[in-house]
């Protein structure tokens, strides 16, 4: 569909008369790029729970609990789009999965945009030129998750991509894809974090699946060294205020950080708020939003001298970002309280585009 102007309501149903017609349902658009601010939702590793187990496997009921949650946020009207960072339904190969997973998001995708980033349980499976080897998409290869979510990427099956929407400049890359030094999606994200003009969009959030930070240690390591070596760099050379990922099951926060090691740390506001300064910037702050359905994982007893806050619950991550003032909040699905939250602030841009040198 094309044409379709910012920050404009749309009323459409969809079907024939041969077969019938849906309820009329209404679509918002997102904030034109350069406007005033933006509020979203963040989540990844959903999954599905279907009313009939019995063709069903990866049974995750958290899953409706978060579904049902950002519902609700969507029909306050404090949500301009939607962030679903990997793992989606987790159907492995069986398209009926799919199926059931679209008709548990039909709430969320149908009134507001929802955007995606592809994970290891979309793209991974021996011999598909995933970065790894393992059977995670159950040989579904990116074909599917493709199909059901065409975001705005380079082109098939290279689905890194960015866009702009309010306050905010988006970068979505794909940690399943080669992103090694010089690799064609490296210079890629290189190219377009250097052209981001700051007085248009004055923040630059990072998102992608597989985390360079978690606690979690888990039976396989979550977090790949080289990864971090590769493209870690990029995020402060070009200062990334923001870093979403997901494939951890559960929600973390850091310091401002680079290479393990906390660059800033947040002060605290009146009402208790840590907060953020990014107009003496250090580092970016990342931030785990894996609770979105999936078997949660846990934290161990002490966490590294970077992470200052670990909730393992079901969950979204809500975010409002003005031109100076970014408020980023973990939501409990099921009883709809915030569990941690933050404010990353800064004065108003003075140049189209910012970089440092690293030493």
């Amino acid at each position: 569909m094309t044409g379709l102007q910012p920050s404009q309501s749309y009323t459409y149903r969809y079907g024939s008369d041969s077969v019938g017609w849906s309820d009329t349902v209404k679509f918002r658009t997102a904030p034109a790029a350069g406007s005033d601010e933006l509020s979203f939702v963040i989540y990844g590793d959903m999954g599905k729970a279907p009313l009939d187990p019995s063709v069903e496997h990866y049974i995750q009921p958290g899953s409706v609990s978060v579904a049902k949650a950002v519902a609700k946020e969507i029909q306050t009207g404090n949500v301009d789009s939607i962030f679903h960072i990997g793992d989606i339904s987790y159907a492995t190969g069986f398209l009926v999965e799919w199926d059931f997973f679209l008709h548990l998001i039909t709430p969320l995708a149908s009134q507001v945009p929802y955007m995606t980033a592809i994970g290891n349980h979309e793209r991974d499976y021996a011999s598909s030129a995933s970065v790894y080897v393992t059977p995670d998409s159950g040989g579904e290869c990116g074909v599917a998750y493709e199909s059901y979510f065409p975001m705005p990427a380079v082109s098939k099956d290279k689905p890194w991509y960015s866009i702009e929407q309010g306050t905010v400049h988006f970068i979505v890359m794909s940690t399943e894809h080669e992103w090694s030094e010089k690799s064609e999606q490296y210079n890629w994200m290189d190219e377009d974090l250097s052209s981001v003009d700051r007085s248009r969009t004055p923040w630059v959030i990072f998102i992608g699946h597989r985390p360079m930070y978690s606690s979690h240690g888990g039976i396989l390591p979550n977090v790949d060294s080289n990864f971090v070596a590769s493209v870690e760099p990029l995020l402060l050379n070009y200062q990334v205020d923001l870093v979403f990922f997901g494939h951890v099951h559960n929600y973390e926060r850091t310091c401002a950080v680079y290479q393990g090691n906390c660059k800033g740390m947040p002060t605290t506001d009146k009402s208790g708020i840590d907060v953020y300064d990014n107009s003496n910037y250090t580092a970016p702050v990342h931030v785990i939003v894996g609770a979105g359905g999936f078997s949660l994982d846990s934290f161990p007893n002490k966490g590294e001298a970077w992470s200052l806050s670990r909730v393992s619950e079901f969950g979204y991550g809500k975010v409002h970002a003005t031109r100076t003032d970014m408020l980023v909040q973990f939501v409990n699905s099921s009883s709809m309280e915030v569990r941690d939250q933050f404010r990353i602030v800064k004065g108003a841009p003075a140049n189209k585009s910012l970089s440092l040198i690293i030493q």
